[in-house]
């Protein structure tokens, strides 16, 4: 009896989890565009917005160190567009950066474990695009 208590509530404990990943804002597309002497950031995310209290309210772009080039806060929750695109622009990456990750963020989770590597010497990769 024991033991299929503890069964039961370790699988409870894995579903309420996979259900708390699954509200994490997912970023859906990237693309980088090379212009006038610095980059313009395109991102594309998926949240599923509920009000004020639970909203994708932000995104960057960091580099391998973590070191946080720069950020797009959202100011307001997008209930009834998703997913959405928002730009970030005068973004400067250092010529001896090779790859930088789009992460995202929301009120209730944080920064999500997925984000996007893109490697800056590749045209196209998973989930980006670049622009010369």
């Amino acid at each position: 009896m024991m033991r299929s208590t503890a069964l039961t509530l370790t699988l409870i404990l894995a579903l309420c989890t996979g259900v708390a990943a699954a509200d994490e804002v997912s970023i859906r597309q990237v693309v980088l565009t090379f212009e006038d002497r610095a980059w313009r950031a395109d991102v594309t995310l998926a949240h599923a917005d509920s009000g004020w209290d639970h909203y994708a309210d932000a995104w960057r772009v960091v580099d391998g160190a973590g070191t946080v080039l720069g950020t797009r806060e959202l100011w307001h929750p997008h209930v009834d567009e998703q997913p959405f695109t928002r730009s970030l622009t005068g973004l400067e990456i250092p010529s001896s950066i090779r790859t930088v990750y789009i992460e995202a963020h929301d009120k209730v989770h944080g920064w999500s474990a997925d984000r996007v590597a893109i490697d800056l010497l590749e045209d196209s990769g998973e989930r980006y695009r670049i622009h010369r």
